[in-house]
């Protein structure tokens, strides 16, 4: 299993455990989804933090 697929649902999974029902139960498992997947991207080494946050190392 990849990093991304790992993070993805490690990011799922704590977004139910953190809020369970409700559309903002909804709204939670969105976003603790998506810092998941991006951990997840970062791990691999297909998401380059410098690039994204406008910082070269050049």
């Amino acid at each position: 299993m990849s990093g991304t697929t790992l993070g993805l649902l490690t990011g799922l999974a704590l977004g139910l455990a953190a809020a369970f029902g409700g559309f903002t139960a909804f709204l939670l498992v969105v976003v603790f989804g998506a810092l998941g997947l991006l951990a997840g991207r970062v791990a691999d080494g297909k998401l380059d933090l410098a690039q994204l946050l406008g910082r070269d190392r050049d």
